[in-house]
């Protein structure tokens, strides 16, 4: 509750849980829900469990699927037909050191490469080892029916035919130290970062232009009450060169594979990347 107020209570009802404790009066927890695990309860393998043991009670991939509605702060016009114009597209993935808090693509092209280089840290959720660098394009690799390089070609296409295309950014909430300890807030905090993207859709506020992209001033984010200071934010909105020339690397790996299907422009954008680094 105390991070996530509006998860826990979308599941209050309805809700689908999985891989986690079953109690003895017919609920649920998880390792984290609180500090008070219950007892008499069976862990995520319907087995009886004692957290006296030392044992965890919930797999580390513990799930719930809820009804949006169940959520307290859903949008009155979530079920409006008429829909809402799009100003920014926000892409982000989940990197311990490589991409900044949010940084913004220099224009529809380049949004285009910084959407299709996605790439995240392997956790428990997903299969194999913990830290491997997983490349998904868009977060759309399990849903794409067809060749990703033409999915990305459509991207592209789109961009030459909107009269006032979105902005398109990055976001990763998940910068850690070296201890491996979150150093934003991220949750409800993350408001802070959407208030600049919000603002530069909008033309109202500056960016410093990087090797990567467009970067908020530090002072143009809101850290009131957040629990860091300016100096950390700076640290969250650097860019290491030298972990973005090996990320070069891994995107230029992910790129081979698909052959002539990868649009110029990627190519273009990956060059020009390569020549800023």
């Amino acid at each position: 509750m105390k991070s996530n107020p509006n998860a826990l209570a979308a599941t209050k009802k309805n809700t689908i849980f999985t891989n986690v404790v079953h109690t003895a009066d017919n609920t649920v927890w998880w390792e984290g829900m609180d500090k008070n695990p219950p007892t008499g309860a069976r862990n995520w393998k319907g087995e009886p469990w004692d957290p006296a043991d030392g044992s965890n009670g919930a797999h580390p991939n513990s799930r719930f699927t809820a009804p949006a509605v169940n959520c307290p702060c859903i949008s009155p016009e979530f079920e409006s037909p008429n829909g809402v114009p799009i100003s920014a597209i926000v892409f982000g993935g989940r990197r311990a050191k490589t991409a900044p808090l949010v940084y913004q693509s220099r224009g529809w092209d380049h949004g285009v490469f910084v959407g299709s280089i996605m790439a995240s840290e392997t956790t428990a959720a997903a299969t194999g080892a913990v830290g491997v660098v997983r490349r998904d394009p868009m977060a759309m690799l399990p849903f794409c029916g067809y060749n990703m390089g033409d999915y990305w070609q459509h991207w592209l296409n789109m961009g030459k035919k909107i009269s006032n295309p979105p902005k398109i950014f990055n976001v990763n909430w998940f910068r850690t130290d070296d201890e491996g300890h979150f150093i934003w807030p991220g949750f409800g905090e993350n408001m802070r970062v959407l208030d600049w993207i919000m603002a530069r859709s909008f033309d109202e506020a500056e960016a410093v232009e990087t090797e990567i992209g467009y970067l908020p001033n530090a002072e143009d984010i809101n850290i009131d009450g957040a629990g860091i200071d300016m100096d950390t934010l700076k640290d969250l909105l650097s860019v290491d060169k030298a972990l973005w020339k090996q990320e070069i690397d891994g995107i230029k790996e992910f790129y081979s594979k698909f052959g002539d299907k990868l649009p110029k422009e990627l190519t273009e954008e990956l060059n020009i990347l390569d020549s800023k680094l």
